[in-house]
């Protein structure tokens, strides 16, 4: 008796439920966007969200001091500008609340606590299934979606990078990675590595320094380094200006000379610059220049200390590549992100594998069989917004003229088990 019961407890916790339009995979901004241009479409969508809340990672892995780096402008996402009152860098509280608000306003309704496990289209049903695990206080239920269209929007930073770093393991003080580090408070005194010279290193670096810890940031490579702000004008709105008049190559070039005139020889500091140029990185590599909005200065003044590449950990200390062996009591991973898209998505010919699509910006958005992109661009939030804008008016043209086919030929009954 009791074994049935169990097998029919499974049973029951087995859904398959028939989506009557697109299933978007994330609610961040990304997904955000498209739910809300869906929206403005008049096409139904489902959007499964891993987490228990919208925006996640600004929610949960972002540090206090955190604010956009541009210009709210370049930063809203369609069919709804920030608040007036809104400063031009809205703090991560105010985006945060932004996105809340963006969520309610269009009504997106993410489906929490699912976990995509695998997606794969289907050849002879012409449809994909998309396999969840979707939990719910104590208990867990497999669900499987199926649909016409499959949107990824879990973006480029949906898993912490941890690299690999000999006697890391070894060593006996604090390690976190930059995801959970929210203030210098708790490092008042201490001297702390900082792993990483991007927006993330040279940040948190800054809060420490300004907690009066005792921060070391560590520069394996080369980075550019530009002020947030030329002539009270915002660099990026700059050069987006530049670039409607000039070619790419120009634009680094004047982009660097005024940077040189702000900023002075930064190499003198210990941070080399790339022989390619900042803009250029970024459209090929995907390497975001650092907007400096005080970090500088401290390494100028020594607050900040620039350490090359690390050898191995010990205990209580670190070897450099040249050496040097400095004592320290906490380390901070700020080494980046990765896509997790090659861990669920069943696919090769649209992602490869990094998590990325394979085909160049502005053409990375749409794949075959109703497979869609959305934030892999590597151009922040006004990418994801342009991209989320095509793949609505996309799926909107077929879901419209699918609709209108259906509704003029002969209705039938049918059963679903779950429908949206």
């Amino acid at each position: 008796m009791m074994s049935q019961i169990s097998d029919q407890e499974d049973f029951l916790a087995l859904r398959c439920v028939w989506v009557n339009g697109p299933v978007i995979v994330g609610a961040g901004p990304s997904g955000l966007a498209v739910g809300a241009c869906l929206k403005e479409q008049g096409v139904p969508f489902v959007v499964l969200e891993r987490a228990d809340c919208i925006a996640s990672l600004w929610k949960k892995r972002t540090y206090d001091r955190l604010k956009l780096h541009l210009p709210k402008q370049f930063c809203q996402l369609p069919n709804l500008p920030f608040p007036e009152d809104f400063p031009e860098y809205p703090t991560k509280k105010q985006f945060i609340d932004y996105l809340e608000s963006y969520e309610k306003h269009f009504e997106i309704n993410p489906r929490f606590n699912e976990c995509v496990k695998t997606a794969i289209f289907d050849e002879t049903s012409g449809l994909w299934r998309i396999k969840t695990v979707s939990s719910s206080g104590t208990s867990c239920a497999e669900v499987e979606y199926i649909c016409q269209w499959l949107v990824v929007a879990t973006g480029e930073n949906a898993e912490s990078v941890v690299p690999e770093i000999e006697g890391l393991s070894e060593f006996d003080g604090d390690v976190m990675h930059v995801c959970d580090y929210k203030s210098g408070e708790d490092y008042r005194g201490k001297r702390v590595l900082v792993v990483g010279c991007g927006n993330s290193g040279m940040e948190v670096s800054l809060d420490l320094c300004n907690h009066n810890a005792l921060p070391s940031m560590v520069v394996r490579s080369t980075v550019h380094v530009l002020p947030r702000e030329i002539l009270q004008k915002s660099t990026f709105e700059l050069a987006v200006l530049m670039m409607k008049w000039l070619p790419l190559w120009m634009v680094d070039k004047l982009m660097l000379v005024m940077a040189r005139l702000v900023l002075g020889n930064i190499e003198n500091y210990g941070l080399k610059r790339p022989l390619m140029g900042p803009l250029q990185l970024k459209n090929s590599e995907g390497k975001t220049p650092v907007l400096d909005i005080g970090a500088l200065q401290k390494i100028k003044s020594g607050e900040i200390k620039v350490v090359p590449g690390i050898k191995r950990f010990s205990r209580g200390s670190v070897e450099l590549v040249n050496g040097e062996n400095l004592e320290i009591d906490s380390v901070i991973l700020a080494t980046g992100y990765r896509s997790n898209v090659p861990s669920w998505l069943q696919e090769t010919e649209f992602f490869s594998q990094n998590g990325f699509p394979k085909a160049p910006f502005p053409n990375g958005w749409k794949g075959k069989s109703g497979l869609y992109a959305v934030g892999f661009t590597r151009r922040g939030l006004s990418g994801a917004s342009s991209d989320a804008m095509r793949i609505a008016q996309d799926i909107a043209e077929v879901w419209k003229k699918e609709t209108k086919q259906k509704n003029q030929s002969i209705t039938c009954n049918r059963r679903c088990i779950s429908k949206f």
